[in-house]
Formats: structure tokens, C-alpha cells, sequence
């Protein structure tokens, strides 16, 4: 287990370099500058602003300081809201991104599981159908047309739900729905796919022998393997949840980390759209790397590490 940790924070952290790397880049290349928009500035002050975020130096000196940056955690000031740093940005912002991601989680997941298996329990029947077409609408429509329709239903013409900002419970139902529908689309296609071919086995049919309950036989027994491909895709999931959020969060103005990313690309704000990727990279590579894990240790089958040290 030891070895197969130290393993994948090697690659992880090769990961996360690349991705440094690759932002970097990408951020140079682009024609123009940041500064280029300041037009009430005199020269002189371009000049000292240049020099202040190190914008006129070689790019490889550029890309040392953003390395410096990375490795300490400091991204510097953000240059369209130089009073504020990125960290405090990234302070500010997170954790309502995370209050978002999370509460989207937990509604995808619970929602999606609880569709699939009654799927599953009324299989080609009535319940079957409309779980299954609930799902295909889930995955077909982006999010981001399905929070359009659900603000202009239930915010515009039924005036029953607020259209914006993230200030009471809800506020939250709008966005929360339009990120958690498509996790949980895929979520209710899986567990019930799982649960069919679970409630099959030989043991599930020992269980019903023996004269055990039904609820027993399903959460106690068929459930706990059924659930084992969800746990595989979670890292897929949270990937797509991070990323739909910020546009969602834009949506709806919430006032997350989507909404500082966004505006940071609008207006070549380069520390903070560097040091948003760079958080939100680590994060991600974390959670992939805490997904492994639970995924071994929750099927005794999964092996982290081969006999003998192979």
C-alpha cells in the first residue's frame, strides 16, 4: 500500500507539472497582454506594471516565477483587482464552489442510485421506463441549456424560486438541479444495469431462499456490489461537476470560483487564471487519488500492490 502511494504521488505531481506547464504556455502565446486595456494609463505606469508582474522579462524567467508561485503557493496580486491577491480570491471563492460541488454530490449520487434501483426492482416495467427516460433527457440536455430553461420555468412564469446568488436554501435548488441532473442520469443508467445483473447471482438467490427480506436482500446484499462501478466513475464525476460549476456558477451569479475564473479569461487577468487552474488541477488530481483508494479498500478484490514487489 506504502509503495503504491509514494507511486502515485510521483505521478501525480508529473501531472500536475505538465499541467503548469501546458497553462503557461498557453498564456503567452496568446497575442496581446493584460495590460493592453488599461488605456487611461500613461506609459510610464504600463511600464511600472509590467515590471511589477514581471510580464517584461524572458518567458523562461516567467515561467521560473511561476514555478516559485506554485511550489509556494502564492500566485501574487491579481492585475484587474490588484488590491486583492489570488489567494484571496481562491479563499473567497472555494468554498462556496465547494458548498456547490458538494450538496451536487449528494443529490446526484442518492437521487441517482434510488432511480436505479427501483428501475431495476420494475425492470421493463412502467417505473422502469420513465426512470430510464428521466435519464437519457439527463445526459442529452448540458447543463448549462438546462439551467436556462429551469430559471425561465420556475423563476420567470411561475415567480415560485429566485433566478440568482447563492444567499438561502432557496437559492440552491435552481443551480443544484441544473449541475446534479446529468451525474445523476449516468449515476441511475449504472445502478441499474449493476443491480440487474447482481440480482442474478447465486447468492441473491441463496438469500431469497433462505426466506430473508427483500429490503434485506437488496441494501444488505445486492446493493453493496452493486454499487462498486459508481465508486469507479466518482473521479470522472467530480471532474465534470468542477468544471460544469463554473459555468453554472456564472449562470446563476454565484459568487464562486466560476465566476472569478471567467472574468479572469475575459480580462487576461494571468495570476488569477493561472492560479485557479493550478488549485483546481491539484484538487482534482486529489480527489482521483482519494477515489483510488476507497476503491481499494472498499472491494477486498482490488489488489494496490503485487505480491512479491512486482
Amino acid at each position: 500500500m506504502l509503495r503504491y502511494i509514494l507511486k502515485r504521488f510521483v505521478i501525480m505531481a508529473i501531472t500536475l507539472w505538465v499541467i503548469v506547464t501546458l497553462t503557461f504556455v498557453l498564456m503567452v502565446t496568446i497575442p496581446g497582454s493584460p495590460l493592453n486595456e488599461e488605456r487611461t494609463t500613461t506609459e510610464a505606469v504600463q511600464e511600472n506594471l509590467m515590471d511589477h508582474y514581471n510580464l517584461d522579462e524572458p518567458y523562461y524567467i516567467q515561467y521560473l516565477y511561476y514555478l516559485k508561485s506554485v511550489v509556494t503557493f502564492d500566485f501574487g496580486p491579481s492585475i484587474k483587482q490588484p488590491t486583492d491577491t489570488v489567494n484571496d480570491l481562491l479563499a473567497r471563492g472555494f468554498p462556496v464552489s465547494m458548498e456547490l460541488g458538494l450538496l451536487t454530490i449528494l443529490v446526484a449520487v442518492i437521487s441517482g442510485i434510488l432511480l436505479g434501483i427501483f428501475a431495476a426492482l420494475r425492470h421493463n416495467g412502467v417505473i422502469d421506463y420513465l426512470a430510464m427516460s428521466i435519464a437519457v433527457l439527463g445526459i442529452s440536455i448540458p447543463n448549462f441549456v438546462l439551467a436556462t430553461l429551469l430559471i425561465q420555468a420556475f423563476a420567470v412564469y411561475m415567480g415560485i424560486l429566485p433566478a440568482a446568488t447563492w444567499s438561502s436554501p432557496m437559492h440552491m435548488i435552481l443551480p443544484i438541479t441544473a449541475l446534479a441532473t446529468g451525474p445523476m442520469a449516468i449515476i441511475a443508467r449504472l445502478t441499474r444495469s449493476t443491480m440487474l445483473e447482481v440480482l442474478t447471482q447465486d447468492y441473491i438467490k441463496m438469500a431469497r431462499a433462505k426466506g430473508l427480506k427483500p429490503w434485506k436482500i437488496i441494501l444488505k446484499h445486492a446493493l453493496r456490489n452493486a454499487l462498486m462501478p459508481i465508486v469507479t466513475i466518482m473521479g470522472t464525476l467530480l471532474a465534470g461537476i468542477l468544471t460544469g460549476s463554473f459555468v453554472i456558477e456564472k449562470i446563476f451569479a454565484i459568487p464562486g470560483m466560476g465566476k472569478y475564473f471567467i472574468e479572469s479569461i475575459n480580462q487576461r487577468d494571468y495570476p488569477v487564471i493561472m492560479g485557479t487552474t493550478v488549485f483546481y488541477s491539484a484538487f482534482l488530481i486529489l480527489m482521483l487519488f482519494l477515489v483510488d483508494i476507497a476503491y481499494g479498500i472498499l472491494d477486498p478484490r482490488i489488489k494496490l500492490h503485487k505480491k512479491g514487489g512486482e
